[in-house]
């Protein structure tokens, strides 16, 4: 693969000018310390990134399934390389776009977890597939089949049916929908059927729903037994977000005449949030407990009254989506007991009972839902051990937001 490594600048937010100028893949010559950075500043711990990597990846291999990562958590090339290096099948991703940054950097099986309409793509990415890239999408409807017949590529489209449900995301509704989806693309000799595929994670928003997680599965697999023989070569099933794999695992995985993708995307970096509430890791599945690998440095700008500290980062900094950035430590004198009470676009409000943090002072957050943070930097420091005084920045990676 090949990773994007631009030549910083201060568009590189939070990297300081010592570093202007020197390629994303110097930085780990510079032995630069955090404290150097900008605040607020976003950090990698890659402690956290290979314990995570390799603690799914193993689960993987023990469950009988295959690993398509979610791209679009972090979409950083140089962290999709570690999930490949470790052993994942492929990529999945959420557009066109996406699909098309993948191929261009060398990822060479791609699934498009989301229905394809535009032609155009298929277009291109049935070229692609000419050249030896495997990229499989997903179709949930007669009308959207249709529509991918009239591609005009060199090789068939390789499509798979999307099931869904009642109050769901996108998906046939229903086994016979979905059937008639499976059975109308095997017949297109444009595309080729590849199996079959859903996202389950809206029947289940805590572990509580695991009944009606399990019904949607069994669902899934129910048109998977039914359509398979319509496939050419091995079929694909796949399902699984980052709060369900053990699930779909328990559902899906041990088959041999099958290849099943687990799509989760968030276990790679996890949070201090959502995911540390919901992942079945270390808690349903008996592999470790995954870790939070991103943080948040910010400095305090203002302690205007008793028990308030405003800090530098705002909403264009931290995730807020799910939940507000948890208060952990400040930076040099140990853990911090405070809230996160609300955000602006620049500034965080910390409330605390004991004494505020002072101005200059650097407080670490933790942060919830990675989708929604890492989008906020172009590029990311990766640091040796973010419980230190003073991190040693080991490295950097870009991202293509």
């Amino acid at each position: 693969m090949t990773v994007p490594d631009p030549v910083l600048g201060p568009w590189a937010k939070a990297f300081p000018p010592r570093l202007w100028g020197s390629a994303l893949s110097d930085v780990h010559t510079a032995r630069a310390r955090l404290s150097e950075f900008i605040t607020p500043v976003l950090v990698l711990g890659t402690e956290a990134l290979g314990h995570n990597e390799r603690t799914v990846a193993g689960w993987a291999r023990d469950a009988g399934v295959m690993l398509a990562p979610h791209g679009k958590t972090t979409m950083s090339p140089a962290l999709w390389q570690r999930l490949l290096a470790e052993g994942a099948w492929g990529i999945t991703l959420a557009t066109p776009w996406q699909v098309e940054l993948a191929v261009s950097v060398g990822v060479q099986r791609i699934l498009l977890a989301n229905d394809l309409t535009d032609i155009a793509a298929a277009t291109r990415f049935s070229e692609h597939a000419a050249r030896g890239v495997r990229i499989v999408v997903w179709a949930d409807s007669l009308a959207m089949v249709a529509r991918l017949a009239r591609h005009t590529g060199p090789v068939p489209l390789e499509v798979m049916v999307d099931v869904g449900g009642a109050d769901g995301r996108t998906g046939a509704r229903g086994f016979d929908a979905a059937v008639a989806v499976a059975e109308a693309i095997a017949a297109e000799p444009n595309l080729a059927f590849a199996g079959v595929a859903g996202y389950e994670g809206p029947f289940g928003a805590t572990r509580e729903d695991i009944a009606e997680v399990d019904v949607f599965l069994r669902e899934l697999l129910a048109v998977h037994e039914r359509v398979a023989q319509l496939v050419a070569g091995r079929p694909i099933l796949s399902a699984g977000g980052s709060e369900w794999p053990d699930r779909v695992a328990a559902i899906l995985g041990g088959r041999t005449d099958t290849d099943v993708i687990v799509r989760s995307g968030a276990y790679q970096v996890h949070d201090d949030g959502l995911y540390r509430r919901e992942s079945p890791f270390g808690t349903a599945v008996g592999a470790e407990r995954l870790h939070s690998a991103m943080h948040v440095f910010s400095r305090v700008v203002s302690q205007p009254e008793p028990g308030l500290a405003l800090l530098d980062a705002g909403r264009r900094d931290v995730s807020f989506d799910i939940d507000l950035p948890e208060v952990q430590l400040l930076v040099g004198r140990g853990p911090l007991e405070g809230r996160i009470t609300g955000l602006n676009d620049q500034h965080a409000f910390l409330r605390t009972d004991a004494e505020a943090p002072a101005v200059g002072e650097v407080v670490r957050l933790g942060l919830s839902h990675p989708c929604t943070a890492l989008d906020k930097w172009r590029v990311i420091p990766l640091v040796d051990d973010p419980d230190a005084d003073n991190p040693l920045v080991i490295g950097a990676v870009a991202t293509c937001f």
